[in-house]
Protein backbone atom coordinates (compact mmCIF):
# COMPACT_ATOMS: atom_id res chain seq x y z
CA UNK A 1 0.00 0.00 0.00
CA UNK A 2 3.09 2.21 -0.27
CA UNK A 3 1.62 3.93 -3.57
CA UNK A 4 -1.82 5.10 -1.42
CA UNK A 5 -0.76 8.59 -0.21
CA UNK A 6 -2.55 11.62 0.84
CA UNK A 7 -3.44 13.64 -1.78
CA UNK A 8 -1.74 17.22 -1.20
CA UNK A 9 -3.39 20.01 -0.41
CA UNK A 10 -1.85 22.11 -3.07
CA UNK A 11 -3.78 19.26 -5.68
CA UNK A 12 -6.92 19.85 -3.98
CA UNK A 13 -6.52 23.28 -4.36
CA UNK A 14 -5.62 23.52 -8.15
CA UNK A 15 -8.55 21.65 -8.51
CA UNK A 16 -10.79 23.36 -6.86
CA UNK A 17 -9.38 26.70 -9.29
CA UNK A 18 -9.15 24.27 -12.45
CA UNK A 19 -13.14 23.31 -11.93
CA UNK A 20 -14.80 26.38 -10.75
CA UNK A 21 -12.14 28.78 -13.29
CA UNK A 22 -13.67 26.39 -16.38
CA UNK A 23 -17.21 26.80 -15.22
CA UNK A 24 -17.25 30.65 -15.27
CA UNK A 25 -15.63 31.09 -18.58
CA UNK A 26 -17.68 27.84 -20.18
CA UNK A 27 -20.67 30.06 -18.63
CA UNK A 28 -21.78 26.94 -16.76
CA UNK A 29 -21.84 30.19 -13.58
CA UNK A 30 -23.21 32.96 -15.20
CA UNK A 31 -21.71 36.41 -14.86
CA UNK A 32 -23.15 38.29 -11.46
CA UNK A 33 -23.65 34.95 -10.12
CA UNK A 34 -23.21 34.40 -6.34
CA UNK A 35 -21.21 32.00 -5.77
CA UNK A 36 -20.77 29.98 -1.97
CA UNK A 37 -17.97 27.83 -1.00
CA UNK A 38 -19.65 25.43 0.83
CA UNK A 39 -22.21 24.71 -1.96
CA UNK A 40 -19.16 24.06 -4.78
CA UNK A 41 -17.21 22.04 -1.87
CA UNK A 42 -20.27 19.65 -2.35
CA UNK A 43 -20.34 19.92 -5.74
CA UNK A 44 -16.91 19.22 -5.93
CA UNK A 45 -16.47 16.40 -3.41
CA UNK A 46 -14.10 18.70 -1.66
CA UNK A 47 -13.50 20.33 2.07
CA UNK A 48 -14.12 24.43 2.12
CA UNK A 49 -10.84 25.38 2.41
CA UNK A 50 -8.93 24.74 -0.90
CA UNK A 51 -12.18 26.40 -2.43
CA UNK A 52 -11.34 29.38 -0.42
CA UNK A 53 -8.42 29.50 -1.06
CA UNK A 54 -9.43 28.82 -5.48
CA UNK A 55 -11.96 31.76 -4.53
CA UNK A 56 -8.89 33.98 -3.61
CA UNK A 57 -6.99 33.25 -6.56
CA UNK A 58 -9.63 33.87 -8.94
CA UNK A 59 -10.40 37.28 -7.45
CA UNK A 60 -7.05 37.91 -7.94
CA UNK A 61 -7.53 36.84 -11.94
CA UNK A 62 -10.30 38.91 -12.37
CA UNK A 63 -13.11 36.62 -12.85
CA UNK A 64 -14.34 36.81 -9.33
CA UNK A 65 -14.88 39.99 -7.30
CA UNK A 66 -15.38 39.64 -3.40
CA UNK A 67 -17.28 41.83 -0.50
CA UNK A 68 -16.17 40.74 2.88
CA UNK A 69 -18.87 39.46 5.04
CA UNK A 70 -21.23 40.34 2.40
CA UNK A 71 -20.60 38.45 -1.41
CA UNK A 72 -18.60 36.70 -3.86
CA UNK A 73 -19.50 36.40 -7.38
CA UNK A 74 -18.60 35.98 -10.77
CA UNK A 75 -17.79 39.49 -12.43
CA UNK A 76 -19.92 41.05 -15.32
CA UNK A 77 -17.90 40.69 -19.22
CA UNK A 78 -16.24 43.91 -19.01
CA UNK A 79 -15.38 45.16 -22.57
CA UNK A 80 -12.10 47.05 -21.41
CA UNK A 81 -10.98 44.45 -19.37
CA UNK A 82 -11.16 41.93 -22.25
CA UNK A 83 -9.15 44.30 -24.43
CA UNK A 84 -6.46 44.88 -21.69
CA UNK A 85 -6.41 41.66 -21.16
CA UNK A 86 -5.71 40.61 -24.48
CA UNK A 87 -3.14 43.33 -25.34
CA UNK A 88 -1.01 41.91 -22.44
CA UNK A 89 -1.39 38.19 -23.47
CA UNK A 90 -0.84 39.30 -27.29
CA UNK A 91 2.47 40.85 -26.43
CA UNK A 92 3.39 38.15 -24.33
CA UNK A 93 2.89 35.65 -27.66
CA UNK A 94 4.48 37.98 -29.96
CA UNK A 95 7.43 37.82 -27.35
CA UNK A 96 7.95 33.92 -27.19
CA UNK A 97 7.12 33.44 -30.75
CA UNK A 98 10.26 35.66 -31.32
CA UNK A 99 12.16 33.02 -28.95
CA UNK A 100 10.43 30.05 -30.17
CA UNK A 101 10.50 29.88 -33.39
CA UNK A 102 14.82 29.42 -34.16
CA UNK A 103 14.36 26.46 -31.71
CA UNK A 104 11.56 24.85 -33.26
CA UNK A 105 11.76 21.31 -34.82
CA UNK A 106 9.70 19.01 -37.34
CA UNK A 107 7.92 17.05 -34.27
CA UNK A 108 6.64 21.06 -33.05
CA UNK A 109 5.65 21.75 -36.54
CA UNK A 110 3.59 18.64 -37.12
CA UNK A 111 1.73 19.18 -33.43
CA UNK A 112 0.64 22.79 -34.65
CA UNK A 113 -0.21 21.42 -37.96
CA UNK A 114 -2.47 18.51 -35.80
CA UNK A 115 -3.85 21.25 -33.48
CA UNK A 116 -5.11 23.50 -36.56
CA UNK A 117 -6.60 20.20 -37.83
CA UNK A 118 -8.70 20.31 -35.27
CA UNK A 119 -9.41 23.66 -34.45
CA UNK A 120 -10.58 23.83 -38.20
CA UNK A 121 -12.58 20.99 -37.65
CA UNK A 122 -14.03 21.52 -34.18
CA UNK A 123 -14.96 25.27 -35.59
CA UNK A 124 -16.83 24.24 -38.69
CA UNK A 125 -19.08 21.77 -36.18
CA UNK A 126 -19.75 24.05 -33.83
CA UNK A 127 -17.32 22.92 -31.08
CA UNK A 128 -16.50 25.82 -29.14
CA UNK A 129 -15.04 23.98 -26.44
CA UNK A 130 -12.85 21.97 -29.10
CA UNK A 131 -12.01 24.93 -31.01
CA UNK A 132 -10.99 26.98 -27.47
CA UNK A 133 -8.60 23.80 -26.73
CA UNK A 134 -7.37 23.22 -30.11
CA UNK A 135 -6.13 27.00 -30.24
CA UNK A 136 -4.64 26.57 -26.97
CA UNK A 137 -2.50 23.73 -27.88
CA UNK A 138 -1.43 24.95 -31.13
CA UNK A 139 -0.16 28.53 -29.48
CA UNK A 140 1.49 26.74 -26.65
CA UNK A 141 3.93 24.94 -28.33
CA UNK A 142 5.34 28.60 -29.01
CA UNK A 143 4.81 29.16 -25.56
CA UNK A 144 6.57 25.71 -24.27
CA UNK A 145 9.62 25.93 -26.72
CA UNK A 146 10.53 29.78 -25.66
CA UNK A 147 10.98 28.55 -22.19
CA UNK A 148 9.62 31.78 -20.49
CA UNK A 149 8.16 30.56 -17.74
CA UNK A 150 6.82 34.18 -16.43
CA UNK A 151 5.16 33.97 -20.08
CA UNK A 152 3.77 31.13 -19.41
CA UNK A 153 1.91 31.68 -15.96
CA UNK A 154 0.54 35.27 -17.32
CA UNK A 155 -0.72 34.15 -20.49
CA UNK A 156 -2.61 30.94 -18.31
CA UNK A 157 -3.64 33.53 -15.70
CA UNK A 158 -5.29 36.19 -18.18
CA UNK A 159 -6.02 33.90 -20.84
CA UNK A 160 -9.80 32.47 -19.49
CA UNK A 161 -10.94 36.69 -19.41
CA UNK A 162 -10.87 36.33 -23.31
CA UNK A 163 -12.17 33.00 -23.17
CA UNK A 164 -15.53 34.03 -21.43
CA UNK A 165 -15.58 36.67 -24.61
CA UNK A 166 -14.61 34.43 -26.57
CA UNK A 167 -17.27 31.84 -26.36
CA UNK A 168 -20.27 33.81 -26.05
CA UNK A 169 -19.27 35.38 -29.24
CA UNK A 170 -18.91 31.85 -30.78
CA UNK A 171 -22.51 31.43 -28.88
CA UNK A 172 -23.87 34.24 -30.72
CA UNK A 173 -22.99 33.08 -34.15
CA UNK A 174 -19.33 34.56 -34.37
CA UNK A 175 -16.91 32.74 -35.14
CA UNK A 176 -13.59 31.89 -33.42
CA UNK A 177 -10.53 33.08 -35.01
CA UNK A 178 -9.38 32.01 -38.76
CA UNK A 179 -7.82 28.83 -39.35
CA UNK A 180 -6.28 30.78 -42.37
CA UNK A 181 -3.85 33.39 -39.69
CA UNK A 182 -2.95 29.59 -37.96
CA UNK A 183 -1.42 28.53 -41.11
CA UNK A 184 0.48 31.73 -42.02
CA UNK A 185 1.57 31.49 -38.49
CA UNK A 186 2.94 27.85 -39.20
CA UNK A 187 4.40 28.48 -42.07
CA UNK A 188 6.51 30.98 -41.36
CA UNK A 189 7.30 28.72 -38.14
CA UNK A 190 8.31 26.17 -40.55
CA UNK A 191 10.55 28.18 -43.15
CA UNK A 192 12.33 29.86 -39.68
CA UNK A 193 11.50 33.34 -40.35
CA UNK A 194 10.78 35.00 -36.84
CA UNK A 195 9.53 38.25 -38.21
CA UNK A 196 6.72 37.25 -39.78
CA UNK A 197 6.07 34.90 -37.48
CA UNK A 198 5.71 37.46 -34.71
CA UNK A 199 3.65 40.02 -37.32
CA UNK A 200 0.86 37.21 -37.76
CA UNK A 201 0.95 36.68 -33.79
CA UNK A 202 0.19 40.26 -33.62
CA UNK A 203 -2.48 40.08 -36.24
CA UNK A 204 -3.89 36.88 -34.03
CA UNK A 205 -4.22 38.95 -30.98
CA UNK A 206 -5.19 42.33 -32.66
CA UNK A 207 -8.49 40.54 -33.74
CA UNK A 208 -9.25 39.71 -30.27
CA UNK A 209 -9.08 42.94 -28.65
CA UNK A 210 -11.05 44.24 -31.70
CA UNK A 211 -13.42 41.51 -30.57
CA UNK A 212 -13.94 43.20 -27.31
CA UNK A 213 -15.17 46.55 -28.94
Amino acid sequence: MEAIRPVPRTLLRDRAYAAIRDAIVAGEIEPGAVVRDADLAERLGLSRAPVREAFSRLVDDGLLESKPQSYTRVTPLVAADVRDAAAVVGALHELVTRVAVPRLGAAHITAMRAANERFAAAVGSGDVDGALRADDELHDVLVRVSGNRAAAATVARYTPLIRRLERRRFGEGGSCRSAGLHDRLIEACAAGDTAAAVLVTAEIWRGLEELAD
